[in-house]
């Protein structure tokens, strides 16, 4: 089974830069793709990021540029290092997981607040 970790919300200012993580673990399932998502107070949840097994990413037309999806294979650890934080950046990160025959599992997430 698949679970996932999610680390390093907090509070974060505007124009500044937040880093949060997602630690994967997995008995059995293998991992094909990890993504960020997140969710603002009275708005859906959206997709933010995405790193595959194959290294590719994809991000968010709202936040390319400034976000940055990485993995670390030996920690078995994602990163997402936001930069240039706007106030809609704001709301809940949850780490989601994609495996290759088992299904979907998501994080309990993790919030993120922008101040000035």
């Amino acid at each position: 089974q698949v679970q996932l970790a999610e680390s390093g919300g907090g509070l974060g200012q505007v124009g500044g830069s937040l880093d949060i993580s997602c630690t994967v673990t997995s008995t059995g399932a293998r991992v094909v793709i990890v993504g960020w998502f997140r969710q603002a107070p009275g708005k859906e949840r959206e997709f933010v990021a995405q790193i595959a097994s194959d290294d590719s990413t994809m991000y968010a037309e709202s936040v390319k540029g400034r976000f940055t999806i990485s993995r670390d294979s030996a920690k078995d650890t994602v990163y997402l290092r936001m930069r240039s934080l706007q106030p809609r950046d704001a709301g809940v990160y949850y780490c989601h997981a994609t495996m290759a025959r088992a299904g979907t599992v998501w994080g309990q997430g993790t919030r993120v607040t922008v101040s000035s």
